[in-house]
């Protein structure tokens, strides 16, 4: 239990007699002061520590240590990578030796493979996290490359991912004590896939397709659907040629199918009663930003739930939230009045709000 200082002056000051000056300035005021000011500091240190020790208030490092004590480990931040295009001066293929350094706008990127096809490779950026998956476009040579006319990145492959968070982690550790995790049941599953990289959600489908199938419905870790080059690393990493071989984490004899999650665009339409000094851009805006918030908290419950829902409930009580609305009617998903039921494979994401 933490005191402070004050506290504590006053509980040391109530032991002595009241016959003895006991004000501020007095000598039994100023002998007590110091060791009531270090008291509160030990205190003040002792909540800290107990704070820093448990797993549903410790941060950051302290966090991490605790779960790695259940074989819980926080991902780290990952590194964007992207395809690249190197032309010469007479528009055919350039070859650019591995390890070259590129720069596009405050990002540097460094040619790490070589494709199948001449002139294309594939570039990783030096900074981790999703701050390298801004840029495409025009490379600039940070040594200078003889007969280079053109470099550039055109697409995105795999996403840089920033570090996982305490609230992700977190919920990692407390799924450690709650399901019980055993040779390629699904449990096992959902915690060996959530401790891959690049993945944020995970559903499991058993005998999907006969005996000793598995599917593998998968999220990245921004809650939207991964890119190609990703499922690609996730099936490495848990059936790599989809037989059942036992060369990657799945048991052997499970035939795995990584597959990610699809996005299902969602436009809604509604009619609103405005007051008479509202603008209708910044209520619209308003009312996009409230939803879009509404489904990216969706996406975060997906893994954990059969079925999503987009209720109409929800699409109205936020509308009614922003200022300047009096009410809303007829409000439509996808041409729908009714709620939208997704498939347990999918995700929402806002097309648009077309208000009337």
């Amino acid at each position: 239990m933490y005191e402070s200082y004050e506290a504590l002056m006053e509980r040391k000051l109530e032991q002595v007699s009241q016959k003895r000056d006991r004000r501020q300035g007095s000598i039994i005021f100023d002998a007590i002061a110091p060791n009531a000011a270090e008291t509160a500091i030990f205190y003040s240190d002792l909540y800290m520590l107990e704070n820093r020790t448990y797993g549903d208030t410790a941060t950051e490092e302290d966090l991490t240590r605790r779960c790695m004590e259940r074989g819980v480990f926080r991902k780290e931040a990952t590194k964007a990578t992207f395809l690249g295009n190197f032309v010469d001066k007479n528009i055919e293929a350039y070859d650019v030796p591995i390890g070259t350094r590129f720069n596009l706008e405050e990002l540097n990127y460094v040619v790490i493979e070589k494709t199948d096809t001449e002139g294309q490779y594939i570039l990783e950026c030096e900074t981790a996290g999703e701050a390298g998956n801004q840029y495409l476009g025009d490379l600039i040579p940070i040594t200078y490359l003889e007969g280079l006319a053109k470099g550039e990145l055109i697409e995105l492959l795999t996403e840089g991912e920033d570090e996982e968070s305490d609230e992700s982690l977190r919920k990692r550790y407390y799924s450690s004590f709650n399901t019980d995790a055993f040779g390629g049941n699904i449990e096992d599953y959902k915690i060996k896939v959530m401790a891959l990289k690049g993945v944020g959600g995970v559903k499991v489908t058993p005998v999907w397709n006969g005996g000793g199938t598995v599917k593998l419905t998968v999220v990245d870790g921004n809650f939207t659907a991964p890119i190609e080059g990703e499922i690609t690393k996730i099936q490495q990493a848990i059936d790599p040629q989809q037989r059942g071989l036992g060369y990657g984490i799945a048991p052997v004899g499970h035939k795995v199918t990584v597959e990610a999650a699809k996005e299902v665009n969602c436009t809604i339409e509604m009619t609103l009663l405005l007051k008479d000094t509202a603008n209708r851009a910044k209520v619209i805006e308003d009312i996009t930003n409230s939803i879009e918030d509404y489904f990216s908290n969706l996406r975060k419950q997906w893994a954990d739930m059969e079925y999503l829902t987009v209720r109409i409930s929800y699409l109205e009580s936020r509308a009614l939230d922003a200022e300047g609305v009096i009410d809303v009617q007829y409000t439509k998903i996808n041409g729908n009045t009714q709620n939208y039921i997704l498939e347990n494979d999918e995700i929402p994401f806002l097309e648009s709000v077309v208000a009337q």
